[in-house]
């Protein structure tokens, strides 16, 4: 992959590079390098698109869904992208490609949900240059929920079984959100992107963080409240999303050989400590992300929720794993439901210990999440941001 040149000036995002560099050495210096690099690949797809128009979508699509070989003769970038998805590499374990992520589906919908709003996105938004990206491009803060929906059909579909087997449904959206982080980019340059103040729009490091905000942080959020991973569940889940970071088109420098939240909380340390705090378009983006996320917890099929109790336990637990600072600069406010966490944390630690010891019971708990799962896919109705701009 292509690196700008040592010499030349990194944006001005990036914080406290020295001190970065004097802890994390040649990892920091490989993280600021990325911030001017995207995605060569999905980028001259983008381009060979608006020149070939409905025929090249067509290929594209045609491709994506029956592979490479059912071309005749492809236009050239559509080619070199689809040779490089269906590329196994040699670390692939094709086992677990078909099993699905097994951690994953021992994780109930509901506290899937809690994690991936209050843990992931909330550290997502937090990030200045990316939540400049997301309000730019209009209406995000607007409409919240059908990008919680949206980005929780592509998680869905990438962690059942056999959803990365080229063709599959986690396969075709993983590469439909990839080339969506393209033609973003391509808007935003072509629209006055400070690219000198903030990199790249959606630069390599901007993808790692994409990366941790499903694996590390999520889980880091689950072990806060007693949901915690053995060490063979943890290489499990870092291996297997090897995969999606391949199929995203994520530089294996950030993630090859990763397999333990030790090691992913390094990176996530890095990208954090090296960007300003959160800043008034991450608050726009978090408080809608509440709220869509307190309408959907309240609005389930026989929720216990309300809309109100929902965001409660939205805010404790955000609280509780981001720390004050974070959710203060979030706009985070304190609740009253952070008292019941001692006891939801000593629930799941129990959960799980029944998982361990009981034969058979994380196997019933998988198949009973997988199928909750798969109905939650089924209920987002019409094409996806990622899938209609290539239509």
């Amino acid at each position: 992959m292509t690196t700008t040149p040592s010499s030349a000036p990194f944006p001005g995002r990036l914080v406290n590079y020295e001190a970065a560099k004097a802890e994390h050495g040649e990892r920091a210096e490989h993280m600021a390098r990325k911030l001017a690099i995207g995605d060569p690949l999905a980028d001259a797809v983008i381009a060979e698109l608006d020149s070939l128009g409905k025929d090249g979508r067509r290929l594209l699509n045609q491709g994506l869904a029956d592979g490479l070989d059912s071309l005749g003769d492809p236009p050239p970038a559509i080619a070199a992208l689809l040779r490089q998805l269906e590329t196994l590499p040699d670390w692939a374990d094709r086992d677990a490609l078909a099993a699905g992520d097994r951690v994953a589906h021992l994780v109930p919908p509901l506290w899937n949900t809690l994690a991936f709003s209050a843990g992931s996105l909330s550290h997502t938004y937090s990030s200045p240059s990316i939540a400049r990206l997301l309000v730019q491009t209009g209406k995000l803060d607007t409409m919240a929920a059908r990008r919680l929906a949206e980005t929780s059909l592509w998680r869905i579909t990438a962690i059942l079984p056999g959803g990365l087997h080229r063709g599959a449904a986690g396969y075709l959206q993983t590469a439909q959100v990839r080339l969506l982080h393209a033609r973003v980019r391509a808007t935003a340059l072509k629209h006055g992107w400070e690219t000198e103040s903030w990199g790249l729009p959606i630069n390599q490091v901007d993808v790692a963080r994409t990366w941790l905000d499903f694996t590390v942080v999520p889980y880091s959020f689950l072990a806060a409240v007693g949901f915690v991973l053995t060490d063979e569940e943890q290489r499990s889940l870092y291996e297997y999303w090897w995969h999606v970071a391949h199929l995203l088109g994520l530089d294996e420098g950030f993630f090859l050989g990763m397999r333990s939240h030790a090691e992913a909380s390094a990176l996530a340390d890095l990208l954090d400590s090296t960007i300003d705090a959160p800043d008034d378009n991450s608050r726009v983006l978090n408080r809608a992300l509440y709220d869509a996320t307190a309408d959907f917890l309240a609005d389930a099929p026989r929720s216990t929720f309300t809309k109100e109790s929902a965001r409660d336990l939205l805010h404790a637990v955000a609280r509780h794993f981001h720390g004050d600072a974070i959710a203060d600069a979030l706009g985070v406010p304190h609740s009253g439901a952070a008292a019941a966490l001692p006891a939801l944390a000593a629930g799941h630690a129990q959960a799980r210990r029944y998982q361990s010891l009981v034969p058979g019971a994380a196997e019933l708990e998988r198949a009973a999440n997988i199928q909750a799962y798969t109905a939650i896919a089924a209920s987002v109705q019409g094409a996806t941001a990622y899938q209609s701009h290539i239509m």
